[in-house]
């Protein structure tokens, strides 16, 4: 077996923090190229680049995963890992370029996918939630320390180390899938490698959202996650090029404030989410949660001052609750085998999201003329605490945020859809599901056990 050792979740945590540590530290680099690439329309430019990315991985994901399962997991973590860190040596020779192959690395963009059935492989049942939980937990540790490390050293060393770093941390990867990282699907378990057919059943990105309306509860779970996730995906493609250039946050602020609310999620999510779903129950804690998202995303969509951001941070990471909360409703409410190809619902739906979400916020940032001035003025300005904007005169001196305004709204609805969503006698419901849904459950859709269960921590993935 080629590799360090057996195949262990310590590989998958390794591979997971480098690859995310090495994009964290661009966090202030990108900023400042994105605006000197894109001095026009710059946040709907933001929304477009990130647009295509998702909507490409939402496409590609299904195919790659189904991939894996025949042709095995390690080669497809060097694949996805590679074409996903491409793109950062190009942001110094050619920003152009380094804009262009991030769109198009979107292809590749779904390492979280094949590191999380590489976990399935090699963990027992019981354990495996155990496993996700480290692995997600190392997600957000790299983005919580990146950042700052980033800001740093570009305000020290300049832009450029920065990038040289980050590209030696992405080969550093790639070198440690090819020398370290052991297979983990054994070619017993594997249909005829390097030969099985693939059927295009297991690579529709759609097949599962066909599913959605079969039972009523799933239909709301998965209305209530599109309506809360679709600002939460477009709030994270333009929120810190928002602080940065519209709030007027220099780079080690920016990297304060990525740090600090990481850190209190991380608290939310452990603490504070065990705590309520004991205490109030399930239901009750995802309502909470919805209700900490619209305030977050009202504050950020009226605030203009740099104290609200981070008052508003902190509801925002109080809002990180939802996604665990709907992961665990998720389990609930379906029987256990069934816990792939609804858990694959809920990911096709955040994919989908990962897609249209930037776009959506790029598209509203540009409807009301929320632009940005010239570099210098941000610079010599941000300290001011002022909305930078060039229409001073129009509804963005109103609403400095428009579209977080527009995705409160759409959390809004969420919320209401999910007061139906019946929280007592699921397992019941789950039952009769499996009776009336068998027959179109059972089909060569279902993915093999390694590919359902790598779907199915995406959810808590996303909250971090």
């Amino acid at each position: 077996r080629q590799g360090i050792g057996e195949p262990s979740v310590y590989h998958a945590v390794v591979v997971i923090f480098l690859e995310f540590f090495a994009w964290g530290l661009l966090t202030t680099p990108m900023l400042t190229v994105l605006h000197q690439t894109f001095p026009q329309h710059t946040f709907l430019m933001n929304g477009l680049i990130h647009g295509v990315k998702g909507l490409l991985s939402f496409l590609s994901a299904p195919l790659i995963g189904a991939l894996s399962d025949v042709w095995g997991r390690k080669s497809f973590l060097l694949l996805t890992v590679f074409f996903t860190c491409a793109p950062i040596p190009l942001m110094k020779i050619s920003p152009w370029w380094y804009f262009a192959v991030i769109s198009m690395s979107g292809v590749f963009a779904v390492t979280f996918s094949v590191i999380f059935a590489y976990v399935a492989d090699i963990t027992q049942e019981h354990e495996r939630s155990t496993a996700y939980g480290l692995v997600s937990a190392t997600f957000a540790a790299s983005l919580v320390t990146s950042p700052a490390i980033g800001a740093y050293l570009s305000q020290a060393y300049g832009d450029t180390l920065v990038v040289v770093l980050a590209s030696g941390v992405a080969l550093l990867d790639i070198g440690f899938i090819l020398l370290a990282v052991p297979e983990s699907l054994p070619e017993e378990m594997r249909p005829v490698s390097w030969g099985a057919p693939i059927s295009w059943e297991q690579a529709d990105p759609f097949a599962s959202l066909r599913k959605v309306g079969q039972d009523s509860t799933v239909l709301l779970i998965c209305i209530t996650v599109f309506l809360s996730y679709l600002p939460e995906a477009g709030q994270y493609s333009s929120f810190f090029l928002y602080l940065r250039q519209v709030i007027g946050f220099s780079s080690e602020t920016v990297a304060a404030f990525i740090g600090v609310v990481g850190i209190l999620s991380i608290l939310a999510q452990t603490v504070v989410l065990g705590i309520l779903m004991r205490s109030i129950g399930n239901k009750n804690t995802i309502l909470l949660g919805l209700g900490f998202q619209i305030l977050q995303l009202a504050w950020y969509g009226f605030g203009s001052q740099p104290w609200m951001m981070w008052a508003a941070g902190a509801v925002a990471a109080m809002s990180s609750i939802t996604f665990p909360a709907i992961s665990a409703m998720v389990s609930r409410s379906t029987d256990p085998d069934q816990q792939g190809v609804v858990q694959g619902m809920i990911t096709g739906i955040r994919g989908l999201c990962n897609g249209l979400g930037p776009a959506l916020y790029g598209f509203v940032f540009y409807l009301f003329h929320v632009e940005l001035n010239e570099m210098a003025e941000v610079e010599t300005l941000g300290k001011a605490s002022k909305p930078n904007m060039a229409n001073p005169t129009d509804e963005s001196s109103i609403i400095p945020g428009p579209p977080f305004l527009f995705g409160a709204c759409s959390v809004l609805l969420s919320l209401l859809v999910a007061l139906f969503i019946p929280e007592h006698n699921l397992a019941l419901r789950s039952g009769s599901h499996k009776k009336h849904s068998a027959g179109a459950q059972a089909h060569p859709h279902s993915p093999p056990a390694g590919g359902s269960d790598g779907k199915e921590p995406l959810l808590e993935d996303s909250s971090v």
